[in-house]
Order: structure tokens, then sequence, then C-alpha cells
């Protein structure tokens, strides 16, 4: 199985960003995004980012390091950033970072950023082997070392 991961080379390493408004419905009484719906919105492009880069259906495993930076409002539009950076034997991890885009000015402010652990799986839900992901420069090695740790530490809390 290791051989035949090493000759799987990536389809696409490029970022998925999706972009969506901020309507009343998606709104608390604050008049802010909830919270669900921003997880929502970044958990799909982690999906669509995994897809893309190994050609596989991938389901979410894990979300980690999640942080509400700041509140997006109705009539915002948010902007969501995937990319893979990290790779094991079945799973995908994608940094996903959110921005708000007020309308008002067009400045774009950082709201949310997570780590989303995503795993390949068949038509029979068994987990299949991806390509690997290899960082290509030193932003990319920091992210890569940064899940790792992430990932080494959620195996160690799950082996409790």
């Amino acid at each position: 199985m290791l051989r035949e991961m090493r000759k799987m080379k990536p389809f696409s390493q490029e970022p998925v960003t999706l972009i969506e408004e901020v309507f009343p419905q998606d709104t608390n009484s604050y008049g802010t995004l909830f919270g669900g719906k921003l997880m929502a919105m970044m958990d799909k492009a982690a999906g669509i980012v995994s897809s893309k880069f190994a050609h596989r259906e991938f389901v979410t495993v894990s979300i980690d390091t999640m942080q509400f930076k700041s509140p997006a409002r109705q009539g915002d539009l948010i902007e969501v950033v995937g990319e893979v950076v990290f790779t094991s034997t079945h799973t995908a991890c994608c940094k996903v970072i959110a921005y708000a885009m007020r309308k008002a000015d067009w400045t774009r402010v950082e709201i949310c950023s997570g780590f989303f652990f995503m795993v390949a799986i068949d038509n029979q839900m068994r987990p299949i082997p991806i390509p690997q992901f290899v960082p290509q420069n030193e932003q990319q090695e920091k992210n890569w070392k940064q899940a790792k740790e992430i990932r080494e530490d959620l195996l160690k809390a799950k082996s409790y």
C-alpha cells in the first residue's frame, strides 16, 4: 500500500474559495452570523479542496483549533478559503480561513480559522489511500508541522 501511495500524485494543490452573503435567516438576535452556519461553510470548503486534491470522496473526522476572531454581520460577504496542508495514509488536513467583507467599504477581515481533518472513503464508507502532500515553501512547512502536531495530539487523546 505504501508503494501505491508513493506513485499517486495530487491532482490539484490549489486552494478553494467559496463566497456567500450573510442573509437575515443566517443571523442570531444580535444580527451576527451563526457560528454553526460559518462552520458548515468552512467544512464544505474543506471537503471540496480535499476532493480536488485527491479525486476521492471525503468525510469530516475532526475539527481542531477553531478560533472565532470577529463576528460577521447581516449583509457581509463571507469568503472561505481552504487548502490541504497535511496528509497521512487516508487523511487530508485542510487549513480553512474565513473572512468577512463589509460591502460599505469592502474591507476584508479574518473572522475564523481552523484545521479540518477529512478521511477519504470508498462506496462502502471504508478509508482509502490518498496522494501525499509535500510542502513546497516555508509557510507550507509551518502549516504541515502544525497540522501534524494537532493530529498526533488527537491520536493520543483517542487512545485514552
